[in-house]
């Protein structure tokens, strides 16, 4: 079972508990019926193979008739799909069916307005680690669907220096030099540093990434210019809306920009029921 699946199963876990005292003391086990989503804002959409798992778990049997496609920008008011099958499950799934497209959802539409920030041919903009424990992997999905990247994954899949290791092996160069003897030839090698001093240190150890952190713009352009093109450039920190079209005119490759998970807010879905045969 992957992690999607067991978010699912949680999040119904979580809100049915021993049973939906409601719907199951009005709705008969027996009844049909058929729902629709509907965009109650403008968005972007994103998380519809997920919305759909949830509803098939409590009926396999479900009909499932999307309208748009996870990337559609949607206007207010609507309709994202149809959703047919047994009442008691439409009901009993709606509410968490919901939650995963509107936080999907969200995430999306927030990195839309950031990457319509960014000139065309410019820099690319990717997330970071700032992601909703145990929603990762789905918030990450999200990003790429609003038209972001990915930064690496977890902690397993990508070597990045910080200042924390820095100081734990006492500089630059010793970081480095440590690491590349440990780690496969294959795998890239990226630091974050905060001086020009550091961006030096950088180059001469080889590194194959440099991540600008915290800089100031002039700061930064001397820092591209220093490189010169010997490394792969990312900057991060005090990255925002209102800054990207500077950031991405300083030459630099990567702009990761934590916000785009951590500070979208969820966007507004609601399922009304249009038919029945109760």
């Amino acid at each position: 079972m992957n992690t999607t699946d067991k978010l699912i199963d949680l999040a119904l876990e979580e809100d049915i508990g021993a049973g939906d005292v409601t719907t199951e003391n009005l709705v008969s086990p027996e009844a049909g019926g058929s729902g629709q989503i509907v965009a109650k804002e403008s968005l972007v959409l994103a998380g519809l193979g997920v919305a759909r798992k949830v509803f098939e778990r409590l009926d396999p049997d479900i009909a499932w008739q999307p309208h748009r496609s996870d990337g559609d920008a949607v206007d207010a008011g609507s309709t994202v799909l149809t959703v047919s099958g047994k009442l008691q499950a439409l009901l009993k799934a709606e509410r968490v069916a919901l939650n995963f497209l509107q936080r999907l959802s969200g995430v999306a539409t927030l990195v839309r307005t950031y990457t319509a920030k960014v000139p065309g041919g410019g820099a690319r903009l990717v997330d970071t680690r700032k992601t909703t424990p145990g929603w990762r992997a789905l918030e990450k999905y999200a990003v790429r669907v609003g038209g972001a990247g990915n930064h690496r994954m977890g902690l397993y899949d990508g070597v990045l220096i910080k200042d924390n290791h820095i100081a734990a092996c006492g500089g630059v160069a010793a970081a480095v030099a440590r690491i590349r003897g440990r780690i496969s030839h294959l795998m890239k090698i990226e630091i974050e540093v905060a001086t020009l001093e550091q961006v030096r240190e950088a180059l001469a150890a080889g590194v194959e990434v440099i991540m600008l952190d915290n800089m100031e713009i002039d700061q930064i352009r001397k820092a591209v210019a220093l490189i010169d093109g010997k490394a792969v450039i990312e900057v991060s920190g005090n990255v925002t809306d209102a800054r990207l079209a500077r950031l991405a005119l300083t030459g630099v490759d990567i702009i990761s920009v934590g916000a785009l998970t951590h500070s979208a807010r969820c966007v507004d879905l609601s399922m009304r029921i249009t038919g029945t045969d109760a």
